[in-house]
């Protein structure tokens, strides 16, 4: 922040100096020719409507500069912490396995909730990659036809938060949804919305996660019961690095891209997705694609 005020503080200076010499030099060309006052006066209106265009037009980029650079080391700090979560976790499930006698079983549960933490890693790792790579145009979006019910049950199963003991996440999927479109990808779509809704909502509230095919329109709906989405902020949660909330008083984790990936993705598959409201509390996000990826 502090990188860019002084270049504001220099422009606003600047600003005040150029309009101060066109003030002073029009006075002065009035006064030794009072004659042409009407065309020094005009043509000093055009030169003054020009500097203030540009002069605006500079403001907004060095704004535009500045919340970017604000956005981007919110980012840095939201990565630190998204990355520091299940590496946390990790170590302890492993400490835990070598410094006491626990059963097969327990063994077990351990390994695979740390599994879970490291697929979490490695969403977070391929987000990046993928949002960066559609960003510079180097994605190609392969497609293939594949079983999307399998795809959204296996995801939504290894995002069941392992800390709670009830079961958070509710499917309602029809068996054998086939779709034609890059699986990895729609798979990061999945796992975004699912996640999101993990992450707005109350420990232990349920989340229904819903898929069906009707008439050829694949329907793929994921329900939370959390704090909601303002109608201001609908237009902008699926901007890249956009989270909802305010900086100071945000408690949920994120980086910001998760909701810009699912747009962009969905419109290389020309699907569209919906934000809708839920009763009595939370949010919506209902997409709709045919069934054959076209």
């Amino acid at each position: 922040m502090g990188l860019m005020r002084k270049p504001l503080i220099i422009f606003y200076a600047l600003s005040i100096y150029v309009l101060s010499e066109i003030i002073w030099w029009a006075y002065l060309l009035v006064s030794v020719e009072p004659e042409r006052k009407g065309m020094i006066i005009g043509e000093g209106a055009i030169f003054l409507l020009i500097f203030l265009t540009g002069a605006y037009y500079l403001q907004k980029t060095l704004r535009k500069e500045k919340k970017l650079q604000e956005q981007q080391k919110n980012f840095l700090l939201s990565v630190t912490h998204e990355l520091k979560s299940p590496l946390a976790s990790i170590k302890l499930y492993i400490q835990t396995i070598l410094k006491r006698d626990l059963d097969k079983a327990q063994i077990h549960s351990f390994l695979n909730n740390s599994l879970k933490d490291i697929e979490r890693l490695d969403d977070l790792v391929e987000n990046m990659l993928i949002a960066t790579r559609i960003e510079n145009h180097s994605y190609s979006f392969p497609k293939e036809e594949f079983n999307f019910s399998e795809l959204v049950k296996k995801v939504a199963s290894r995002l069941q938060i392992h800390s709670c003991s009830s079961q958070t996440i509710i499917t309602e999927l029809q068996p054998d949804v086939v779709l034609t479109g890059d699986k990895f990808a729609l798979s990061l779509v999945v796992s975004n919305l699912v996640e999101n809704a993990v992450k707005y909502s109350p420990p232990c509230a349920e989340i229904k996660v819903k898929l069906e095919d009707k008439n050829n329109t694949v329907l793929f709906s994921v329900e939370d019961k959390g704090m909601g989405i303002s109608e201001a902020e609908k237009l902008r949660i699926f901007d890249k690095f956009y989270r909802v909330g305010s900086e100071e008083t945000r408690k949920t984790k994120g980086t910001g891209l998760g909701l810009y990936i699912v747009k962009q993705v969905l419109e290389k598959h020309k699907a569209y997705i919906k934000v809708k409201n839920n009763k009595p509390t939370g949010t919506i996000f209902e997409v709709t694609f045919n069934s054959n990826g076209n």
